[in-house]
């Protein structure tokens, strides 16, 4: 082993150790002061199950549409792989990510290659341009939702007798002047230190690459297919997710946007590379569920029942996968 390969293998064991720890640290300091004895009161006599089994064919959908919508950036690239093998292949992908943060997406291109004979460069190139369009729509989601949510913050102007209206006749034209020239100060002062840090790079590479598989769509043969199954897909984790609110008293009420808005924070969470988003997820839901009513106690019972619950599902069908492709030979492939 040479030291450019010694050195790769110590940087992925401390990217994945300092993932694990990163997790572990957020959650210790979440339930530090938790009584785990109340959890099995809660999961069985507290919780209805109906809607939490009602949310699991969403779950399974979502990755199952994301298979289906594999087939519409491979084959532009003259790539061919069979719908069983790259349905196998995300819900296995799903499950690898649970032990090594990102690794999943490496796993499904692995496996499309063992079993199809896919190229693994294309395949991962058609992954990155699926993440970027995922990413892309994201942000659309975001911007939507709080534009949706303009009249929560105006209805709590309105309760703490202040408005922006009111805040805005306080200055004067020369405090406007030096608010202006602050701001400034501090847009180029951010931009600097942006571009003097490594996180400048990655943010650039990063908008560059949404840019990039946006462009590339013009090359799928069926654009509208592939937007319907983005929707679907993304439809689907949304149900998952929303579906579980009935299945407390505490959430039960909520509402649809609630749900949408802690649905978005916590897939902008899942973007720090831990377990699954463990941890960081549990923070933003459970932060956003106590701003939108609901006692810190049950908001810690939902994120953690709902999150544990949902990644043993994510478990379950990434040994159903393994299963599944261990009766799948290359040889069968191709010759079919």
């Amino acid at each position: 082993m040479n030291k450019v390969e010694h050195h790769k293998i110590t940087n992925n064991i401390f990217k994945i150790g300092l993932s694990l720890l990163l997790g572990g640290l957020i959650l210790y300091w979440m339930y530090r002061d938790f009584d785990f004895r109340k959890i099995s009161d809660v999961l069985l006599y507290k919780m209805n199950w109906t809607w939490m089994l009602l949310s699991f064919p969403f779950g399974i959908m979502a990755q199952v549409f994301r298979g289906w919508r594999w087939r519409q950036t491979l084959e532009p690239a003259g790539e061919r792989s069979r719908c069983g093998v790259r349905v196998n292949s995300i819900f296995l992908s799903y499950a690898v990510s649970l032990v090594i943060p990102r690794m999943g997406e490496f796993a499904r291109c692995g496996v499309l290659k063992r079993y199809d004979g896919v190229s693994f460069p294309k395949a991962l190139g058609t992954v990155v341009t699926e993440r970027a369009i995922d990413s892309l729509l994201v942000l659309m989601i975001t911007a939507l939702t709080i534009l949706l949510q303009v009249r929560v913050f105006d209805t709590f102007f309105a309760k703490t007798g202040t408005s922006l209206d009111s805040v805005l006749t306080q200055f004067s034209a020369t405090g406007y002047l030096v608010t202006a020239i602050c701001g400034l100060a501090v847009l180029i002062l951010a931009f600097y230190l942006l571009k003097r840090f490594s996180i400048y790079h990655k943010v650039r590479t990063t908008f560059a690459g949404i840019w990039q598989g946006v462009m590339s769509l013009r090359s799928v043969r069926n654009v509208p297919l592939f937007i319907v199954f983005t929707l679907a897909i993304w439809v689907s984790y949304f149900l998952h997710y929303y579906l579980t609110f009935f299945c407390f008293d505490a959430t039960a009420h909520l509402g649809l946007m609630c749900a949408l808005v802690t649905f978005i924070v916590g897939s902008i969470a899942v973007v720090v590379p831990t377990p699954n988003g463990a941890g960081p997820w549990h923070f933003a839901v459970k932060t956003m569920l106590i701003l939108y009513g609901v006692g810190s106690t049950d908001a810690l019972y939902f994120v953690l029942i709902v999150h544990t619950v949902q990644t043993m599902l994510v478990v379950l069908l990434g040994i159903y996968a393994w299963i599944a492709l261990s009766f799948t030979t290359r040889k069968q492939i191709q010759t079919t």
